[in-house]
């Protein structure tokens, strides 16, 4: 039975669908003014893994993303850049895109774009109106009034008066409470605008996950997924919407991912300490990078180094030798085999991927010990549910990205070891241990066996 850590309750909870055999989920996306960095590549990595992990015990779901394209900082940057708004996020979103796949990230079901669902918010905010749960300031901008919402807080656990006390607020003299937080922006010169009934304007950023949620997956559903700092004040202020417009429950499951961090401080854009994920990949195999990912839980911290990095790349390497030297067959999971229950049993704790990783390595080890090609037909298909281990060996572990042995092309790799074969015919033992030790100092490991001579990248 499937339990998920609900950060509502603060307990992990079994699994119970509102519909049985669906799955409603939605997950804040990305906010497209620039290249996604590892920050996103996570929170992308573990709820396609949650998605893939549902999928797997039959469910059917419905699995949206949103895409934020209006927002303060979009704006400014297409100031800075001297073009349209339209322009940019459109770079982005492709950028986005390509960075998801080479991840292995599934497209959700739907990924929409805020600007696609204006008419939605106008329509919440103008029923929070009716409800005397928001108000129009003399700005033109609508509010949403925090103390009207008896519920506010109860995702984060911080109290208004906590608020009021300790919590750095936004000071705007149009808000009657410095709580309160915008619905609706009033039209500002050459700025994008939308008309409403409070005049033109443009949303704020928390109503638009509200509305997006509601169009695309009723005004009650399973799972809402994002990043944990999402949690307050984004998600607390998305309960206080889409609950007080229709007075009863938003959503039964939470779930926040946590954070990642860089000489244990919280990777971020103001800190300086962020990298973007296209950095990241023009060292590192996409796929290193997905099982550096899920080699941590989806809520603990993941630190980045290229040291911690390195590991995951060396471990992942072990299981690909494996397949490389145990062939397996493309067959479907046996769930009577003990590892793969084992492998359930971890996914079923709250997708405990670290965990279902071990039994990965225990296939492993099982598979280089016996000879059983059981063990390795068994790996390969446990892995791909977390959409690893489904190359190639050769060519995951030749990839020119693999290593700093990526100087040398597959050819020129190719001509030496060929080099290396001649100088041993002709018994010159020096020229060819010379030879397998410039390739060595690039990160190139020849392997000589009675097929003849492999070799992949350190």
């Amino acid at each position: 039975m499937l339990r998920i850590y609900n950060t509502l309750a603060r307990a992990k909870q079994e699994f119970v669908p509102l519909t049985p055999g669906e799955v409603r989920m939605y997950v804040c996306g990305m906010t497209v003014y620039d290249y996604c960095h590892l920050g996103h590549a996570r929170v992308l990595v573990v709820f396609d893994s949650v998605v893939r992990w549902l999928q797997i015990l039959g469910y059917k779901v419905t699995y949206v993303r949103n895409i934020t394209d209006i927002d303060d900082k979009i704006i400014r940057r297409a100031l800075e850049n001297r073009e349209s708004i339209g322009r940019l996020t459109d770079r982005y979103i492709q950028a986005m895109e390509e960075d998801a796949a080479a991840l292995g990230v599934v497209k959700p079901s739907f990924e929409p774009r805020a600007t696609e669902c204006i008419e939605d918010m106008v329509a919440m905010i103008r029923t929070l109106l009716d409800k005397n749960l928001a108000y129009v300031a003399d700005s033109g901008d609508v509010f949403y009034a925090v103390h009207h919402f008896p519920g506010y807080g109860k995702l984060s656990g911080k109290s208004l008066d906590d608020l009021r006390a300790g919590e750095r607020v936004e000071i705007d003299g149009n808000k009657r409470d410095p709580l309160d937080f915008v619905l609706w922006k009033a039209a500002k010169p050459e700025e994008p605008s939308w008309d409403s009934p409070w005049g033109k304007g443009r949303p704020g950023w928390h109503i638009e996950c509200s509305a997006m949620s509601e169009h695309y997956l009723g005004e009650h559903f399973d799972i809402h997924g994002g990043g944990q700092d999402l949690q307050f004040p984004h998600h607390e202020n998305e309960i206080a919407q889409s609950e007080g417009a229709h007075d009863h429950p938003y959503v039964n499951y939470w779930m926040h991912n946590g954070f990642v961090r860089v000489d244990n401080e919280k990777m971020s854009k103001s800190l300086g300490n962020f990298f973007t994920v296209r950095e990241v990949l023009a060292r590192y195999q996409p796929e290193v990078v997905r099982f550096f990912i899920l080699r941590v839980h989806y809520r603990s911290p993941l630190n980045y180094s290229d040291a911690h990095l390195n590991d995951a790349r060396n471990a992942l390497d072990r299981l690909y030798t494996t397949l490389k030297n145990h062939p397996a067959e493309a067959l479907p999971v046996d769930w009577s085999d003990a590892y793969a229950a084992r492998f359930r049993s971890a996914m079923n704790d709250d997708f405990n991927t670290p965990e279902a990783i071990a039994v990965l390595f225990d296939l492993s080890g099982e598979a280089n010990r016996t000879g059983d090609p059981r063990y390795a037909t068994l790996l390969m298909a446990l892995g791909g549910i977390l959409g690893l281990l489904q190359q190639p060996p050769h060519r995951y572990l030749q990839h020119e990205a693999h290593s700093q042995g990526g100087q040398y092309t597959e050819a020129e790799i190719e001509h030496m070891i060929q080099q290396r074969l001649q100088a041993r015919k002709a018994r010159n033992f020096a020229q060819a241990d010379a030879l397998r030790a410039q390739l060595a100092e690039a990160g190139i490991i020849l392997e000589d066996g009675p097929a003849g001579t492999t070799w992949r990248r350190q």
